[in-house]
């Protein structure tokens, strides 16, 4: 069994942006320019954009956080958007979800330029990505299949399972990973919270990418003998071993099942530092102009 180091593979990447952000500004060209908005004070969302930052910042991107009380109008969001859209000096920009209740996720989403859509949820892009044309690739798929890539784990002719259905992670997953490439070519199933004979489908994954949303809900039982096995969820679950009186667990029971497994990721540590050198690449190739 061999670990997936997201965070060895995340500090690589961030070398080769930062090498490419020197030459930007070699050239006399500025470097990128992310923005991230925030509305309200969601405590996970408030983690990731302190993240993003702290990337952008280690890379050498210029970054810019927009913040807003949870009682702001979706008009009045419209209209930041609108302003970004506009902005020259803006290469790309993440409006954080969840947004607050009263206002439309969906609105909001399809207002963004797909040019500076560097999330990758705009139909645009998920368009392009589906018929195989360049595209702002969602973070955490593409994230998953740099990792793939990174660790040479083959792929072409298996059978990848994907559990969970979302538009952030299961659905564009199960995409890549059925497109022509060295480092994809699955047959892909995925499925979800209403599939039948679940355990069934898992035992038959090469690749089994779990992002389900349940702490530990794949165990060993439901994994094959030498399969790869990504974890995409992330939970606090209490612990009395801890200061903190929590642990970190993902979607899969780690302890159970990484010993039957050729390669997996931990949590945490795996998947999600991939997450944000993806948006940070996304930003890049924003400022360059997609090709």
């Amino acid at each position: 069994m061999e670990l997936i180091d997201g965070k060895k593979i995340a500090v690589k990447v961030k070398q080769e942006l930062a090498d490419e952000v020197n030459r930007l500004k070699a050239n006399g060209e500025r470097a990128p320019h992310l923005v991230a908005v925030l509305v309200g004070n969601d405590p996970a969302s408030e983690t990731y954009v302190a993240s993003k930052v702290k990337a952008c910042q280690e890379v050498g991107f210029k970054s810019t956080e927009m913040r807003y009380s949870a009682d702001m109008t979706e008009e009045q969001l419209l209209a930041v958007v609108d302003r970004l859209n506009r902005d020259t000096d803006v290469d790309g920009y993440i409006v954080q979800l969840p947004l607050p209740a009263h206002i439309s996720e969906e609105k909001v989403l399809m207002a963004i330029n797909p040019d500076k859509d560097v999330d990758g949820f705009h139909p645009c892009n998920v368009g392009k990505m589906v018929t195989g044309l360049p595209a702002y690739l969602p973070a955490t798929p593409a994230g998953i299949v740099e990792l793939l890539k990174r660790y040479d784990i083959p792929t072409q002719g298996k059978h990848c399972v994907v559990i969970g259905r979302s538009n952030i992670v299961g659905t564009p997953m199960a995409v890549l990973m059925s497109r022509k490439g060295r480092h994809a070519d699955c047959t892909v199933t995925l499925c979800h919270s209403r599939t039948q004979n679940l355990k069934e489908m898992a035992l038959q994954a090469d690749i089994l990418i779990v992002a389900l949303g349940k702490p530990q809900f794949v165990t060993a039982d439901m994994v094959k003998e030498g399969a790869v096995v990504i974890d995409v969820g992330i939970h606090r679950i209490a612990s009395d071993k801890t200061k903190s009186g929590f642990r970190l667990v993902g979607d899969v029971d780690f302890e159970q099942v990484a010993p039957k497994c050729s390669y997996i990721t931990p949590v945490p540590g795996g998947v999600g530092p991939m997450t944000i050198v993806s948006l940070l690449q996304n930003t890049l190739e924003a400022r360059k102009g997609l090709s």
